[in-house]
Parts: C-alpha cells; structure tokens; sequence
C-alpha cells in the first residue's frame, strides 16, 4: 500500500508539473501566445485525480493498521494471493452480455431502434448469468 501511495505522489507532482509546463509553452507559442485550455485543464485534472486517489490510500492504509504483503520484505508470492471468487469457465452468459451490450452502445451511437433491441438482450444475459445455478445440469 506504501508503494501505490508514493506512486500516486509521483504521478500527482509529474502531472502537475507537466501542467505548468504544457500552460508556460502554450503562452510561449508564437502561432497562439494564448493559454490552450482543453490540455491545461485535462493535465490539472489528471494531477488532483491522482492527489486524490493518493489520499484515499493514504487514509485507508492507516485506519486498516495493518501491513499488506506486499510492502513486507519477508513476504511470499502465496501471501497475497486472495481469493477471487467462483468462475464458470463452461458459461456463455458472459459472451452473450458482451454483445448484448455492444449492440446497445452500437444503438445509441448509430440508431435509437437498435438499442430498443439490445436493452431486453442486456437483461435477459444479466437475469441467465445470474441465475444458471439455479436450473439445468448445474443447479445447486
């Protein structure tokens, strides 16, 4: 945890740096000699996004107390390797949710009536994943 908080503290200081850098060449520029707003306020955002993750670390890591495995020298690979969850690797409901949502992100960029199509496939492939222990050959 130590490390990805000094990692966010680098990227915070590179970020903002490069902000400044991006705002002063920008005003240098003969061809503008105007600040260019679209990458000045991206880079601030990028450093106050990255100062604030860094915080948040910051802050869990010192109510949890604890050391992570990772930032212990002493430390095994098994030690932090938690438990993920349950996978089916034999379920199609996963590959049938991708392109239910493809069709639905492809409806609202080309047209409306092609969403109206993938908004029940989305919900079907949801409601199936969700429940296929519940019936057929695997239900528990």
């Amino acid at each position: 945890m130590r490390a990805n908080i000094i990692l966010f503290t680098i990227l915070t200081v590179f970020c903002a740096l490069l902000c400044a850098v991006y705002t002063v060449w920008s005003l240098v520029d003969p061809l503008h000699g105007r600040v260019e707003w679209v990458g000045t306020v991206t880079l601030a955002l990028a450093a106050i996004l990255s100062a604030f993750l860094g915080f948040y670390l910051s802050r869990v890591h010192k109510s949890q107390g604890a050391e992570l495995p990772e930032d212990t020298l002493t430390a095994n690979i098994d030690d932090g390797d938690p438990e993920i969850g349950h996978f089916s690797p034999w379920s199609w409901w996963p590959i049938i949710l991708a392109g239910a949502c493809g069709l639905l992100v492809l409806g609202l960029a080309v047209g409306f009536w092609i969403a109206i199509i993938g908004i029940p496939l989305v919900v079907i492939a949801v409601v199936g994943w969700n429940y296929e222990y519940y019936r057929g050959y695997f239900a528990r």
